[in-house]
């Protein structure tokens, strides 16, 4: 075991750079007064790799539909036309090429010129042999305890930074920059002065933006694990909770048990006991009109099922999933909390229809039933659970898109809450990503669910049964008569 650490820490010391949000080129006084982000690729020395044809520094193209009512400010949160506060230049990719240097390869795509095509698989966590299970454990707590060398996290507004001349940016881990990820998406939007927030906003969350921008975000995070650690056969696992009676992923062989010592933390059996939290203390933020500043916060919250049963009595069940998954329309209304009958809001948080034993939808069930660190949607990333419980999630839209099969123009091109419609980019992703753009199979971003496989080839091999004997009676009763007659 020393000595694959050892290995592991010499391939990382040797891994090329990598550029998420914010990469350290684009935070420096020059990028951030003329707005542009276009870093060099390595491999050839020029801007966004434009010498080698795998893309060009190109002006931001911002879609004008008009957005809903929720927030009726403008110009006020550095995410409205996200990414224009910070960047109005970045690089434009080319055919397979993605990445904030177009240096990577769009998902699905791999090799030095990304033109070998992969499939993916994501499997229950209950599945994988022991092996595979301490490789998990040990490739989250290598991401949590390796801090970035190559991108780094805003703690301030671009206002604060005084439009460039004064730099807030922090340090922080391969896995901790993606809990601010979900941070800086869900925040409420300041408004100026201690308590002054507008809290009705979430570019990520409570509109037809949640089943994008959260694929999104896990592809990310998987494309993050697999350069950091070398292995590109790695996949998220999935926690399948439907008609769990408890928390059974927490045990200290997966994802930490309670701690005898307190309920409320981990067992210090599991590594995940020492890990620390940042930017979980919403309220403290919002009274004192400021943003998280990744600092720690103490430890891993959870508590799994101590929770208020007046707000959730019970984890999802199969027959709630089934219910959700039924629903054809993607989202109705306002396409916010208040959607009826519409499958993103079911799914995400409001039970239209799933009876009397919950007050909430599914994915925000489960979130507050682990009672601790998962139940604060801004700080919810922190535990390590959020992964497995979103890859879950991200089957069920997937079912639910392979179902109903809905054209592109379900996703909503306007009105819809701000952050939301079909052509803005979802913050805080750099490189840009549109919401409309994964309204998609997973199979066109290269991945597959093994319970969604296994389900295919059964009915796959159902068909071929059931033509079978079709065929067969067909056949029997062409030759009946020949036979009575030669009979």
């Amino acid at each position: 075991m020393a000595m694959w650490g050892v290995k592991v820490i010499i391939f990382i010391l040797c891994l090329v750079p990598t550029y998420q949000q914010f990469p350290r080129l684009c935070v420096t006084q020059q990028a951030l007064r003329t707005k542009e982000c276009c870093p060099v690729w390595e491999g050839d020395g020029s801007a966004c790799g434009a010498r080698s044809g795998r893309g060009s520094c190109e002006d931001v193209e911002i879609s004008e539909q008009p957005d809903g009512p929720q927030y009726p400010f403008s110009g006020l949160d550095d995410r409205e036309k996200w990414p224009l506060v910070f960047y109005n230049r970045t690089c434009q990719c080319a055919g397979n090429f993605m990445g904030f240097n177009c240096g990577d390869c769009k998902f699905g795509y791999f090799g030095d010129t990304c033109n070998e095509r992969r499939e993916s698989l994501r499997r229950n966590i209950f599945h994988l042999t022991r092996a595979e299970r301490n490789r998990l454990i040990s490739y989250l707590n290598l991401a949590k305890q390796t801090i970035s060398r190559d991108y780094v996290v805003a703690t301030g507004t671009y206002r604060e930074m005084e439009n460039g001349s004064n730099p807030m940016f922090a340090d922080v881990s391969v896995y901790d920059v993606f809990v601010w990820m979900h941070y800086y998406v869900s925040r409420n939007a300041l408004l100026g002065g201690p308590g002054n927030v507008w809290r009705d906003v979430d570019f990520g969350h409570w509109a037809p933006a949640f089943p994008p921008w959260h694929r999104v975000y896990l592809l990310h995070w998987e494309h993050e694990i697999r350069k950091l650690t070398g292995d590109m056969t790695f996949s998220i696992p999935y926690w399948d909770w439907r008609d769990a009676q408890d928390c059974d992923v927490c045990t200290d062989e997966l994802m930490g048990a309670r701690s005898p010592h307190d309920l409320n933390l981990i067992s210090p059996g599991s590594v995940f006991s020492s890990w620390k939290v940042l930017c979980s203390q919403s309220e403290e933020y919002s009274n004192r009109g400021v943003l998280c500043d990744a600092r720690n916060e103490g430890p891993l919250r959870r508590n799994p099922g101590n929770h208020d049963r007046n707000i959730v009595q019970r984890l999802p069940t199969s027959a709630d999933v089934e219910f959700t998954l039924s629903l054809p329309n993607y989202d109705t209304g306002a396409m916010d909390r208040t959607a009826n009958m519409s499958f993103r809001n079911t799914l995400e948080g409001q039970p239209t229809g799933l009876g009397s034993s919950s007050s909430l939808g599914m994915h925000a069930a489960l979130h507050v039933f682990m009672n601790g660190s998962m139940s604060s949607v801004q700080g919810s990333a922190n535990d390590p659970i959020f992964m497995l419980h979103h890859a879950f999630v991200d089957s069920i839209y997937e079912q639910w898109l392979r179902r109903h099969r809905p054209s592109p123009s379900q996703y909503p091109e306007s009105n819809a809450p701000i952050g939301h419609n079909g052509d803005y980019h979802m913050p805080p992703f750099i490189p840009l990503h549109r919401n409309k753009e994964y309204f998609i199979s997973s199979k066109d971003l290269g991945y597959e669910y093994s319970y969604l496989l296994d389900a295919s080839k059964f009915l796959s091999d159902f068909n071929k049964l059931f033509l079978s004997v079709f065929y067969f009676f067909i056949l029997f009763y062409s030759v009946m008569p020949a036979i009575f007659i030669y009979s």
